[in-house]
Order: C-alpha cells, then structure tokens, then sequence
C-alpha cells in the first residue's frame, strides 16, 4: 500500500509542478529560471515541514516516506534546475549560472530549516 501512496502522491506532485510551472512561465519573463526556483523552495520547505512533524510526534514515518518521498520527490526537480544552470553558462551568462547554481542550493536549505522550524511551532514538542 505504501508504494502504492508513494506512486499516486508522486504523480500529483509531477503534475502539480507542471501545473506551477507553467503558471510562473507564462507571467513573468525573467533572467533566471524562477519557476523552477521557485517550485524546488516549496518543496524544500513542505518537506522540512514533514521532517520536523515527525520530530514532533506529529506525523509517523509513512507519512514523511509517502508524501515527502512521492509528492516532494515529483513535485521538485533538481535535475531541471541543473539543466537550466548549463545554459545558462552555455548562453554566456555565467554569473547568472553561478548565481542560479548557489543561490538555488542556499535558498532552497534555508527554506527546509524554516519548514522545519515551522513544524516545531506550529505543532510543537
């Protein structure tokens, strides 16, 4: 039943990050890739949210290998953000590849630490 869950959260998680996508891609036009900046935050930042609901006693650990495995799996995609890393740098923009390389990589810690925060006081221990 597990992998079952997994499969079917993964999937929603695959279409609701096509659906964010294609939502940020279609209104606003810029120099870094943000929709996908933006997805792999979010996903970083439930998923900090479920690790720390499990610290608290909140959640069980099928709950964090369910959802934070399949959903969170599908929903980010660290192999996009490299792809769009590389042409950025193929396309001469290397500061910008730079930039969208360590400050996904920054942003996207500092966003599971703040879900896991969040968890602790929403949920407490």
């Amino acid at each position: 039943m597990t992998v079952l869950l997994m499969a079917l959260l993964g999937g929603a998680g695959a279409a609701t990050r096509f659906v964010v996508d294609g939502w940020f891609r279609g209104r606003w036009s810029t120099r870094l890739p943000f929709a996908t900046i933006v997805i792999n935050t979010t996903g970083s930042l439930l998923l900090g949210f479920l690790g720390g609901a499990l610290a608290t006693g909140a959640v069980g650990p099928s709950v964090l290998v369910v959802a934070g495995t399949g959903f969170c799996g599908g929903y980010t995609t660290f192999s996009t953000a490299m792809v769009e890393t590389v042409r950025l740098a193929q396309a001469g923009a290397y500061r910008r590849a730079v930039l969208n390389a360590f400050g996904s990589l920054v942003v996207t810690v500092a966003a599971a630490a703040l879900g896991v925060a969040l968890a602790d006081v929403l949920l407490g221990r």
